[in-house]
């Protein structure tokens, strides 16, 4: 079939769960706010994603107001791009159940990350975990969307999600939902641990000192690049000379994520440096671009109503834009609505 042609419009959402870190910031919010303009943007808060492991009901509430302040922090505008939190427009969840009836188990089961996050204990974990790659392919196409900023760890949920349209589409000889496209670019779209380079940086690591929590002060996040784990060489003269130095190439991309180059650009400018040179600059420049993002992050979470206003707000021009791809989906199924 040849694909019809789509408004381009841009779809991702972060999950309220655990508070949020550098990697959320330079993994995607960063990248979100540099989207605005270039297409339609809509972004959201997915707390539907969050209750597939068992969360304490105030911490989401917490959570999801934690994420949207720092949406509005980096610089989202809700003029020019929609914010919202996903379990305010029920086309999610409904969208999400057609979707479990057109994926496959065979595909379920392919899921990296349901694998890695499972383990060994895979058959206590709750149906939302297995099923979630469904939902996140309704929360894309529930707003025809054409492109999916996303780091490279999300990538196989955005191929899921064109399988899912793929399929629909052949099975009711129509094309109705775009093959949407993942946009995977620039330096650090997966941040690293500050203490183990060769794993992610994560909200529920054992150290705090192993992240860089969006809401840490000026001085924790000096402390923290500071005390970040190195190895023993200086940098080199080439970025080739990073590939097996899993530490000093996160410090690498962290710098040219902040500032807004390429790794290239800063071994240019520190070909040689010792830790002693750069993890202060990076520290520096890290402070520089981060505390005034913390502060104004307090200042939203201070005024939870304000944020519920601007979710609820968001939640209405959302629903506007999903509720006629949500009929005409019913109506392609046969299903009947009032």
């Amino acid at each position: 079939m040849t694909q019809p042609t789509f408004t381009p419009r841009v779809f991702s959402g972060i999950k309220p769960s655990g508070g949020l870190q550098l990697g959320n910031y330079l993994g995607a919010i960063k990248r979100f706010v540099g989207m605005q303009g270039t297409m339609e943007t809509i972004y959201c808060v997915v707390d539907l994603h969050a209750i597939t492991v068992w969360q304490d009901p105030k911490d989401l509430a917490n959570g999801t107001r934690e994420v949207a302040a720092g949406y509005l922090a980096a610089g989202l505008d809700p003029a020019k791009s929609i914010l919202f939190n996903q379990s305010r427009v029920s086309g999610h969840a409904e969208l999400g159940w057609i979707f479990n009836c057109v994926a496959r188990v065979g595909w379920m089961n392919r899921m990296t990350q349901f694998k890695d996050k499972a383990g060994s204990n895979a058959e206590k974990v709750s149906l939302g975990l297995y099923a979630y790659p469904s939902l996140m392919a309704a929360d894309i196409l529930l707003y025809h969307a054409t492109h999916v900023p996303v780091g490279e760890d999300q990538k196989q949920h955005v191929e899921l999600t064109r399988d899912i349209a793929a399929k629909f589409n052949h099975d009711y000889g129509i094309d109705f939902f775009p093959l949407t496209e993942p946009v995977i670019d620039g330096p650090a779209t997966r941040v690293m641990n500050l203490r183990d380079g060769t794993k992610k940086m994560s909200k529920s690591g054992d150290s705090d000192m192993e992240r860089i929590n969006m809401l840490d002060d000026a001085d924790t996040i000096a402390k923290k690049f500071k005390k970040a784990k190195t190895d023993a060489e200086p940098l080199p003269e080439t970025v080739e000379g990073l590939k097996t130095r899993p530490e000093a190439r996160n410090l690498v991309d962290i710098y040219a994520a902040l500032d807004d180059t390429t790794p290239e650009a800063v071994i240019a400018q520190y070909p040689g440096a010792g830790w002693g040179t750069f993890k202060p600059a990076l520290a520096d420049l890290a402070v520089a671009k981060l505390a005034p993002i913390s502060q104004d992050m307090a200042r939203f979470m201070a005024d939870p109503a304000e944020i519920d206003r601007i979710l609820a707000q968001g939640a209405d021009k959302a629903r506007a834009i999903a509720q006629p791809v949500l009929q005409r989906t019913y109506d392609i199924v046969g299903l009947l609505r009032g």
